[in-house]
């Protein structure tokens, strides 16, 4: 926010710095942007392509002759469904047969652009206190100006139905109206009163249907404003249909980026050094390339690739290259982390959200506080980071899973000096992500091997070098402070959360290709509200306030599953009910009373407590609550844990949701059951400790991940509603340790305030 910094000390007072000469060089600077703007041309026109018999209608939908539709879905396919949830949105509205849908991959276009995440960023980073209006509108319409004209498709926030529900409903309606336009004329009627379904346009008795139609149709002009389909009598917006993508993944056939084959293909492996500031010292020639197999030796400044005709091959290699690294600076370590995170807590932080006066509030008060600890938390998705990349001539293919695919193809073509247009970039599938696919280290790797060997090649990163080299989510340290009313009620609560400016890390990692390390240093101490973004509870506190103290952890940190709300949720929902506890008050309890401006979050605590038989919360009941509201969803859980012989066992988990109106239910459980399982897996293991600047964990199982049959059992249910749907893809995850570490009080006596969840004091 430019010429504006609050910085917060540690005993809560502000002290506000205005630079005037700042804030009119930013509203210059923003007044100019918008003239630009106003004059940069900005129509912008479909780039599909059509196979012979197939008639391009719009960005998101294409009709054959034979009756088949291709639905468009400019998103990221990771596991959410998100190949079917448009699809389906469009099917509905067009009045199709579902048998006759077929799903493409969009072309990189700003057609695409996903505006509500950057409108989202804008009003995150873009706080109107002491802005004025003009100034903050005009920077949320300069962003989204500049996403649009750099096609950020992102795939992330639980966006994806969010987004684009509304796009594909009025693509679909355009191109319905275009049918019913080509019926009519055939049979010399009023357009408007035909209608659509089961992939037949039909007036009384009489239908045709839309493969009959798509081509005249595609000569009509639609109509100015979509005309939406009334009220279906079968509606497929709502049903519980097949995925899409189900029947290619169970039989093998779904192509994901390890699974490309193309002539004279080789294989690549990599290896790179410590994190920070490293280089490639030096590698041992000789010896690697008597390696078995071994085809070419890569080098580049920060990494050495080994090339053969199998994977396995490349990777043992690299053992005999035994390349040598050296960083520069203090090395990434544990005990660093943990200091710098320590100290950060106790520096001047920054005043993120606030309601009342916490200060005159806590004057002269008792107060009570307790601190809270995350670690690092790690993507470990099924599919390691994967590129299969292939010379063309004077250009470039390239075949990978990405969540930013123009940014990603950018980040290739700067890397080996093309022009963007000369990279053509295969969006592929995800197998798990989690947000890992931001990172594009792997896509920038393998076009650079490609072009130097000038020959098709296949990256994989192996399980070693993805633990090590994809930033992880951050680990986090909180100190939460309250005064407490008469009956033991919360009356003031100040949150300071010690983080990394993550956010600022991913966007010079993302948009301009800055290296982890580089980008990692320069994000160091500066304001970032994405990173204590759930902070901000739903309860009714008088006073409150949020702050984020950056930390200089050495370590590069991204994007992961539920972000920032991971952690906020744990720190809020422990807190809550250790004053609930002090308060000799029931946990339930406790949370309604200040869940009077919540009503949806309240229904959601009330209908999960009832379903799973809530006893109290009483010592020895084993039972433990956490509530969370993210994305515009809502969710309240139940969690039944207890110590055995084998360690913590989770026997049971009862989640309630209002997530507005559900496109497939059936996905949206699936959505739900998995985030529970992955914030069950980041709440028991999911981490690695660092020495000298290298993870210690190398595989899978010494991540401490659970097995089946320690998986609870899980019920689901959702509240009805006609809300504009929310997210589902993370609003599982951050209310699963919470519940847990809650449930082992009622169940032992014991907090547990750490990440992953150990008594051991912090």
């Amino acid at each position: 926010m430019t010429g504006i910094r609050d910085k917060i000390t540690d005993n809560g007072k502000r002290a506000r710095r205005v630079n005037r000469r700042s804030i009119l060089v930013g509203a210059t600077t923003a007044g100019g942007l918008a003239i630009a703007w106003s004059l940069w041309p900005r129509a912008y026109t479909s780039n599909l392509t059509a196979a012979p018999d197939e008639h391009i209608f719009n960005a998101f939908l294409k009709i054959g002759d034979d009756g088949h539709i291709s639905a468009i879905v400019p998103q990221c396919e990771m596991g959410q469904g998100v190949t079917t949830l448009l699809p389906q949105i469009m099917a509905d509205e067009l009045g199709a047969d579902w048998r006759t849908i077929a799903v493409e991959t969009a072309p990189i276009s700003p057609l695409y652009t996903n505006t509500l995440i950057v409108n989202e960023d804008s009003a995150i980073f873009t706080p109107r206190g002491g802005v004025p209006d003009f100034l903050s509108d005009v920077r949320g319409w300069a962003r989204r100006e500049w996403a649009v004209r750099n096609a950020v498709m992102l795939t992330a926030n639980s966006s994806s139905v969010r987004m684009f529900e509304g796009p594909c409903r009025d693509a679909a309606a355009q191109v319905r109206a275009l049918l019913m336009m080509a019926a009519a004329k055939r049979w010399d009627a009023d357009w408007q009163d035909c209608d659509t379904q089961d992939g037949f346009v039909t007036l009384g008795t009489r239908k045709i249907r839309f493969g009959e139609l798509a081509s005249a149709a595609a000569t009509f002009d639609p109509p100015a404003e979509p005309i939406y389909r009334s009220n279906s009598p079968d509606p497929l917006y709502g049903k519980e249909l097949t995925r899409l993508d189900l029947p290619a993944k169970v039989d093998g056939s779904a192509n994901y980026a390890g699974d490309i084959r193309l002539p004279g293909l080789v294989y690549a492996a990599i290896r790179q050094g410590p994190l920070g500031a490293t280089r490639l010292k030096s590698i041992d020639r000789k010896q690697g390339m008597a390696a078995p197999g071994l085809l070419h030796v890569v080098t580049h400044d920060r990494w050495v690739a080994a090339v053969a005709r199998n994977w396995w091959a490349a990777n043992r290699a690299l053992d005999h290259l035994a390349p040598t690294f050296e960083t520069t600076g203090a090395q990434v370590s544990s005990d660093r982390i943990d200091k710098a995170l320590k100290a950060a807590l106790k520096s001047d932080a920054y005043r993120i959200a606030k309601r009342g006066d916490v200060a005159d509030a806590m004057e002269g008060r008792p107060r009570v506080a307790a601190e809270y600890l995350v670690a690092p938390a790690l993507h470990a998705p099924i599919e390691t980071r994967t590129a299969t990349a292939a010379p063309d001539g004077d250009g470039l293919r390239l075949w990978v899973a990405t969540q930013a695919p123009a940014q990603c193809r950018a980040a290739a073509a700067r890397a080996v000096g093309l022009p963007e247009a000369a990279v053509t970039l295969f969006p592929m599938m995800a197998g798990g992500s989690f947000d890992a696919c931001l990172d594009h280290s792997v896509a920038v790797q393998a076009a650079i091997i490609a072009r130097q060997i000038n020959r098709p090649v296949q990256l994989a990163w192996s399980r070693a070098e993805e633990i090590m080299r994809l930033p992880p989510r951050a680990p986090a340290r909180a100190r939460l402070t309250a005064t407490l009313n008469a009956a033991g009620g919360i009356d003031a609560l100040v949150t300071r959360i010690a983080v990394p400016a993550t956010n600022h890390e991913v966007r010079e990692r993302l948009f301009a290709g800055t290296p982890a390390d580089v980008a990692q240093r320069e994000a160091a101490g500066q304001a970032d509200a994405a990173a204590v973004e759930g902070g901000n509870p739903g309860y009714a506190i008088p006073h409150f306030a949020l702050d984020h103290c950056p930390a200089d952890i050495g370590l590069p940190t991204g994007r992961w599953r539920g972000n920032a709300d991971s952690y906020t949720a744990f720190f809020t929902e422990c807190f809550i009910d250790e004053m609930a506890a002090r308060a000799g008050s029931d946990a339930l309890s406790y949370r309604m009373a200040m869940l009077s401006d919540a009503p949806l979050m309240a229904r959601c605590l009330l209908t999960a407590t009832s379903l799973g038989g809530w006893e109290g919360g009483l010592s020895g009941t084993a039972q433990g609550l956490a509530c969370h509201a993210m994305r515009g969803s809502h969710i309240a859980l139940m969690a039944t844990a207890r110590q055995s012989d084998k360690g913590l066992q989770v026997e049971q988990l009862v989640a309630v949701v209002d997530a507005g109106r559900l496109v497939n239910p059936a996905i949206a459980r699936q959505q739900i059951e998995g985030g529970l399982i992955f914030g069950l897996a980041a709440a028991v293991g999911a981490t690695t400790d660092y020495e000298d600047g290298v993870a210690t964990a190398r595989k899978l199982h010494q991540l401490g991940l659970p097995r089946l049959s320690q998986c609870p059992q899980i019920l689901v249910e959702f509240i009805d509603s006609d809300r504009d749907p929310g997210g589902l893809g993370e609003i599982g995850v951050p209310v699963v340790a919470p519940a847990i570490a809650n449930a082992m009080f009622a169940a032992t006596g014991r907090r547990i305030r750490r990440i992953p969840l150990s008594a051991h004091p912090i």
